[in-house]
């Protein structure tokens, strides 16, 4: 015998998984709140990296630094990279779960990635996505953010955060 279920009881249930999906205390709602903004944050430091230096030098043609550090001063450009690699990590150790962890790490590139593609499809065709090194620059982005990920999330365990 099939089990019909009533859009009532499938209106419940959306409800039930979207409630379980908010944080109860103010400690967790802290912890939501400051993974969105990690996160939100990660992927503006991506799309900035991506712009790549003729975009910069175009944008701010008066700034010396513009081809090497981009939008950012001199003195802070170390930071800014040190950033890419650190926002992972902590994204990661923010996150309750492992599969949460490997997604918020690497939704920036997703994102960053997405945005180069499509502005590149403009100028070199619709074929930039599929060319060998290319895919292999984009997998090993990827890859990095996810391992930067995971190991915040280790890191998260290993000091026994709840």
């Amino acid at each position: 015998m099939l089990h019909s279920s009533t859009p009532q009881s499938q209106q419940k249930s959306i409800w039930t998984i979207l409630r379980s999906s908010i944080p109860e205390s103010t400690q967790e709602r802290t912890q939501a709140l400051l993974l969105i903004g990690l996160v939100v944050i990660e992927t503006l430091l991506v799309l900035s990296a991506l712009g790549g230096a003729q975009l910069w030098t175009r944008l701010l043609p008066n700034t010396s630094s513009a081809a090497l550090d981009g939008p950012f001063p001199p003195k802070i450009a170390p930071v800014i990279s040190a950033l890419l690699y650190l926002l992972p990590t902590a994204i990661g150790f923010l996150s309750r779960s492992w599969q949460r962890a490997l997604l918020c790490a690497t939704l920036p590139a997703w994102i960053g990635l997405g945005a180069f593609l499509v502005a590149a499809t403009f100028k070199i065709g619709v074929f930039y996505l599929v060319s060998p090194d290319h895919v292999t620059a984009n997998v090993s982005i990827l890859e990095l953010f996810a391992a930067l990920g995971a190991l915040g999330w280790l890191g998260r365990h290993i000091f026994k955060l709840k």
